[in-house]
């Protein structure tokens, strides 16, 4: 993988289910939700073991895997990732609606739309490619879901951590 490639990462502690996340990558996709699957979603996280009763979310939408099984397991080719971004995408015309890629993938990103063709996350792959934001990103109002580089996301969670353990002293 390229040094320079991005990412969309989630930060657990920053996310506040709002679903905005949601409801912009709906908008950017054309999604309709009563005839098909949204490709982001937001779950609620509850501890039965929480004194506090506190409640987490987890955005999730495609992974974009560095070594994809959606895409090993297609036939066709109708999944591959792109060479420069990095991002799962589709070829919606070389699906033949098999449904592989949703058995190889662990996340169950891949989802069918009413014409039998397979639809995904693509990571706003053309927003990108035209210098903006993912759709989830750029509305994300706590900032819990950046786009950076792996490297400077790690860099931030270390200095996240570090000041955790320092404010503990």
């Amino acid at each position: 993988m390229k040094k320079d490639v991005k990412i969309i990462d989630l930060d657990l502690e920053r996310c506040v289910g709002c679903f905005a996340c949601v409801v912009a990558c709906m908008d950017q996709n054309d999604i309709d939700i009563e005839h098909e699957d949204r490709f982001r979603d937001v779950s609620v996280i509850r501890s039965k073991y929480s004194v506090t009763g506190q409640i987490g979310y987890v955005s999730l939408a495609c992974m974009h895997c560095a070594d994809a099984p959606c895409v090993v397991g297609c036939p066709t080719g109708g999944l591959s990732k792109d060479p420069e971004t990095n991002l799962t995408v589709i070829e919606p015309d070389l699906c033949i609606g098999c449904h592989s890629c949703i058995m190889n993938c662990p996340y169950g990103a891949p989802k069918f739309g009413p014409d039998g063709k397979i639809k995904k996350c693509q990571g706003c792959i053309a927003r990108i490619e035209s210098g903006m934001l993912p759709a989830c990103v750029r509305v994300c109002p706590t900032r819990a879901l950046k786009y950076d580089t792996t490297e400077n996301i790690e860099k931030m969670k270390k200095e996240k951590m570090l000041r955790k353990l320092w404010e503990k002293k």
